[in-house]
C-alpha cells in the first residue's frame, strides 16, 4: 500500500463519515443519549462501509481501519458535548 493510497483512503473514509454525520444528526444524538447509537446507524453504517470497500484497494480495506477511525473521529467525537452513560 503505497502513501497515496492511504492518503487516499482516509480523505474518502472521511468524506462518507462527514455525511454519515450531516444527513443523520439527530438519530446520532439519540444513539449517544440512548447508548445504542450503531444499532440506531446500522444501515447508514453498512451503506458507507460498502461505499468505502468498493472505492478502495482490497489491501488497503483489510489492513487499514480507515472507515471506523473515521466514523470515531467525526461521528463521535464531533458529538462529545451530547449527554451520555457511554461517557
Amino acid at each position: 500500500m503505497t502513501d497515496e493510497e492511504k492518503i487516499k483512503a482516509m480523505r474518502l473514509a472521511r468524506a462518507i463519515a462527514s455525511d454519515i454525520s450531516l444527513y443523520n444528526e439527530q438519530k446520532i444524538i439519540k444513539g449517544i443519549e440512548q447508548d445504542n447509537l450503531f444499532e440506531v446507524l446500522k444501515e447508514e453504517l453498512e451503506e458507507g462501509r460498502e461505499l468505502y470497500k468498493s472505492r478502495v484497494s482490497q489491501e488497503v480495506f483489510t489492513t487499514a481501519n480507515f472507515f471506523e477511525r473515521a466514523i470515531n473521529d467525526i461521528v463521535l467525537r464531533s458529538k462529545a458535548h451530547v449527554k451520555s452513560k457511554i461517557w
